[in-house]
């Protein structure tokens, strides 16, 4: 028999996958990652993500899909780019069926285009690099992964160093919200856990002469970045350029990437990553271990506003086409030698025969499929109304929610009008209050100057007056104070000299107040000084004659005795 070759499966990574790891289950997503979500700025919108509670099967909420941490981390961001969108479209594929290497490598070849190529993302030159093969065991696809982007077996591409193994990616599910984007109603087709994945015509569609001639002069670019000796660019170069820009290459943006502005460009999500941050996530992404440098830059200076486009600059636009019809099985390719096989009358009438009794069966198998082809047709106009109603119920939840949101913004207002409007009259009276009492404190201070005024007849004039009645009035009272403490001290100081005239024998008192309450007794202090000094007088009078006295008798004794 001749020699027969079957088309063989590529061996991918994520092949690898163990089988415990391809169904549906609970999400299992740690605070570390919601961590890089925030910081890689994917949660900024309040209503960005959401994440599922106990449920082992994914049900989105309305306006919602399914998605994976790790495809967010590798540039995913809603509304989709209208390339990825095309691509999901015309494989015939939903975004939770392919692998994150898969989304990775969409990321890196739009900022090759965008960033290095300075053109759109180019379908025809997709065509040319990648092609499309189901990711499973011998007898069974995955659902979840079930399809891996290839790059072609005779294409020199980026070595992209993809992880030998995404471990546990499929675990980390997760809601996306769906933004419309240029008038699409919905960029990403509703979530279908149960949809087959059926390969199309379009996963190994090939260029034409024509098209090859066109993608030509890209290509050829491709190569020189690939290997001009000094500037050569590699794939985790590109990686690390779209994480250190912050813009989400397969995110609908206003403006491409070979206009970027820095810090201030409109599509960055967040500000930049810290150099530990962004070394780590790109030793995730890739196969780089701790030992591998991260490149710090490009060694080619990608397209930005500072590094503008040459002029008359050729781009391309060339976006996926409309979804194909029809399915395709992935078959079994038999190899033709050219040799012809013997020819024996026995052959030939097995031959007859068993082309006849194929013919049958074409027969009721034709039969079947027009049966089928009408049950299907009715499935499909069932369909087509459920997706009507399905409509007009979105359309509906999103007014009875506009509605409510309005109703609640409303409410909020008015409730902030009354608060500001009692904060404003509390304000007042607090206010009016506090003029009253520095009133009260002014008339008091006044008063007490009069008072002063009143006493000492004596008037002053601030040399720099503050122009504030209250101020002034202050620095007049300190006045007065100073001339009454002046008045008390030298006060004491007289009292202090008169004290031991008038109470030779008391000690003098250490407070004025006590000082001069000896000098105010209800009796008069001169008339008792005079009379102490008479009482003195006398006193001494009585002394002298005594004493005279005493000596005169002496005198006549001592006469008498001689």
């Amino acid at each position: 028999m001749p020699p027969r070759t079957r088309l063989t499966r590529h061996n991918t990574p994520e092949s690898k996958m163990a089988a415990e790891d391809l169904e549906w289950e609970r999400s299992k997503i740690s605070n570390q990652d919601v961590n890089l979500l925030k910081r890689l700025g994917l949660m900024k919108k309040e209503d960005a993500i959401r994440f599922p509670s106990e449920e082992s099967y994914p049900d989105p909420p309305m306006e919602y899909r399914v998605s994976f941490v790790d495809h967010l981390i590798r540039g995913l961001s809603t509304p989709i780019h209208d390339f990825l969108r095309g691509l999901l479209f015309v494989y015939g594929i939903q975004l939770h069926q392919l692998t994150p290497n898969s989304i990775l490598h969409i990321s890196i070849f739009i900022t090759l285009c965008e960033c290095f190529l300075g053109t759109p993302p180019n379908w025809i030159l997709w065509k040319r690099i990648f092609c499309l093969r189901r990711n499973g065991s011998h007898n069974s696809t995955y659902n979840i992964g079930g399809v891996v982007i290839c790059v072609r077996t005779d294409v020199d591409y980026f070595d992209v160093k993809f992880p030998d193994s995404v471990q546990g990616w499929r675990k980390r599910w997760l809601y996306i919200h769906e933004e419309s984007a240029n008038s699409v109603e919905h960029n990403i087709i509703p979530f279908d856990g149960s949809a087959k994945i059926q390969r199309r015509r379009s996963w190994d569609a090939e260029v034409s002469e024509e098209e090859k001639k066109a993608t030509e002069a890209l290509m050829s670019r491709i190569h020189q970045l690939q290997n001009t000796r000094g500037k050569e660019l590699s794939g985790v170069q590109i990686t690390a350029y779209f994480l250190r820009i912050r813009v989400q290459p397969l995110q609908a943006r206003k403006n491409p990437l070979w206009t970027y502005a820095g810090e201030n460009d409109a599509n960055r999500l967040s500000n930049d990553l810290s150099v530990k941050d962004l070394e780590k996530l790109i030793r995730r992404i890739s196969s780089l271990s701790k030992r591998d440098p991260i490149p710090s830059s490009c060694r080619v200076e990608p397209y930005s506003s500072t590094n503008p486009l040459p002029e008359n600059h050729p781009t391309m636009v060339s976006l996926p086409p409309l979804p194909e019809g029809g399915d395709v099985e992935e078959r079994a390719i038999i190899a033709d030698d050219n040799q012809e096989a013997p020819s024996f009358p026995m052959i030939k009438e097995l031959i007859r025969i068993g082309a006849q009794f194929i013919g049958k069966i074409l027969s009721f198998l034709a039969e079947k499929l027009a049966a089928i082809n009408e049950r299907s047709n009715a499935l499909a106009q069932k369909l087509e109304q459920s997706e009507e109603a399905r409509k007009k119920a979105e359309l509906d939840a999103v007014q009875a929610r506009a509605e409510a949101k309005a109703k609640t913004e409303a409410a909020g207002v008015e409730d902030l009008r009354k608060r500001l409007h009692a904060a404003e009259n509390s304000l007042s009276e607090h206010i009016a209050a506090q003029s009253a009492r520095e009133e009260a404190i002014l008339k008091r201070i006044r008063t007490q100057s009069r008072r002063f005024l009143n006493r000492t007849a004596q008037e002053f004039e601030l040399e720099e007056p503050e122009n504030d009645a209250l101020l002034d009035a202050l620095s007049f009272l300190e006045f007065h104070g100073s001339e009454a403490r002046e008045g008390i001290d030298h006060a004491k100081a007289g009292l202090s000299r008169l004290f031991p005239y008038f109470f030779p024998k008391k000690e003098e008192p250490a407070t004025f107040l006590k000082l001069a309450e000896c000098f105010d007794p209800s009796e008069d202090l001169g008339l008792r000084v005079r009379h102490e000094n008479m009482k003195v007088a006398v006193e001494s009078t009585v002394a002298l004659v005594a004493d005279s006295s005493k000596i005169s008798t002496g005198r006549k004794l001592a006469t008498l005795i001689r």
